[in-house]
């Protein structure tokens, strides 16, 4: 069994034709491959720590990449979500019958 802690990072993939984390848009160089594109956005990623841990797809052309690594000693998961521009445990908006909208949560 494994003592790790662990922090994960999700990326939305669109064919290797732009890959999305954390609302940070990433898009092939200029006549790059989509097979090249996608090798270098997985290898920055492994270079940074990041593990593919697994992938979810979500309809044709499109997944989700699930990406973890070893939380560092004596640090906590960065628990924040970031939506549509407000950080989650800021004041949420109210609809016009005063109940907020979804909420998310980060694994």
């Amino acid at each position: 069994m494994s003592t790790h802690r662990w922090e994960y990072k999700v990326a939305f993939v669109e064919g290797w034709r732009r890959v999305s984390v954390e609302g940070a848009e990433t898009y092939p160089e200029y006549g790059e491959r989509h097979s090249a594109f996608g090798r270098r956005f997985l290898n920055e990623m492994g270079a940074d720590g990041w593990e593919l841990a697994g992938i979810q797809h979500a309809m044709p052309g499109r997944s989700y990449y699930i990406f973890r690594r070893p939380l560092a000693e004596g640090t906590e998961p960065d628990l924040s979500v970031v939506r549509r521009g407000q950080r989650h445990g800021s004041q949420p908006q109210q609809s016009s019958q005063g109940e907020s909208g979804a909420q998310a949560t980060s694994v």
